[in-house]
């Protein structure tokens, strides 16, 4: 907070560090799947980022937390100038204990977003990515819109809107929200004589795609902005690959096998020989 009582505002960054912040994110996740620890891993990466950016530095502070606490979320968030909030809260989402939110799942999210930011990012993309992450990953939506709202993208007309869908989520429709919003909506007021005394925050186009899908499950809307308008997708939690656990699996099961086998021909010769699976006697 600032000295009026603001949320302070948060730099938006140059389109390097986005490139950069995309690759760190992709090299964690891509590493973490060999099963190397994440200390060493972030460690490596640290020498691989572009010494032009400030991104190294923040590696640094993170590591430093990392070893000390077991996370990096709670660094991440004394990194305000540098990290986003939002990308803060999706950290310490999947470093809470109590859900099940995985750091996988997190890191696939913040990649794909920074790499969305080195392009052209609209504030409707943005909004949207977001907000298809909470309700995708089941996150707490107050605490979530909260740290949308600080997203540097976000003009003030923006983040006073989202505080207003913070209150209204769960009880307005979000395609409702969105289409009084959109130019489609304020054209339709205008040609009936009505004065819309708000901000519009999105486009003719979202405002159609977003009145087919009223009172509809709110990933049909998503999809169908994605399709007609390329925003971009929400990375989706990949099944457990359980190939790699079934060769074992079997081996363990045929010696099974054959050791009962084995048993029930010693039966059929004659009986069992007890003796092999005594114990030897201790020396006294």
């Amino acid at each position: 907070m600032n000295s009026s009582g603001k949320p302070a505002v948060v730099p938006r960054l140059d389109r390097e560090e986005y490139v950069e912040q995309a690759h760190f994110f992709q090299a964690l996740l891509e590493r973490m799947k060999d099963n190397i620890p994440l200390q060493e891993v972030m460690e490596a990466i640290q020498h691989e980022i572009l010494a032009t950016t400030k991104l190294p530095m923040a590696i640094s502070f993170l590591l430093s937390e990392l070893k000390h606490a077991g996370g990096f979320g709670s660094a991440m968030s004394r990194l305000s100038h540098y990290f986003t909030p939002y990308q803060t809260f999706v950290i310490q989402q999947a470093e809470d204990d109590r859900g099940r939110f995985d750091l996988r799942v997190a890191l696939a999210i913040l990649q794909s977003e920074a790499k969305y930011r080195i392009e052209v990012p609209t504030p409707q993309g943005i909004f949207l990515y977001q907000f298809e992450t909470l309700s995708r990953n089941r996150l707490p939506f107050d605490a979530g819109l909260s740290a949308m709202a600080k997203d540097p993208i976000f003009d003030p007309d923006w983040s006073e809107w989202i505080y207003i869908v913070r209150r209204q989520v769960g009880i307005v429709d979000l395609a409702d929200l969105i289409y009084v919003r959109s130019g489609l909506y304020f054209e339709q007021s205008e040609r009936r004589g009505q004065k819309v005394d708000a901000a519009c925050l999105f486009g003719d186009k979202e405002g159609k795609i977003a009145q087919a899908n009223r009172h509809k499950n709110p990933l049909l809307l998503f999809a169908s902005l994605q399709r007609h308008l390329g925003y971009p997708v929400v990375p989706r939690p990949q099944p457990a690959d359980e190939s790699q656990n079934l060769l074992p699996l079997l081996v363990r099961r045929v010696e099974r096998m054959e050791a009962r086998i084995k048993l029930l021909e010693d039966e059929q010769k004659g009986g069992i020989d007890l003796t092999k699976f005594y114990q030897p006697p201790l020396d006294s």
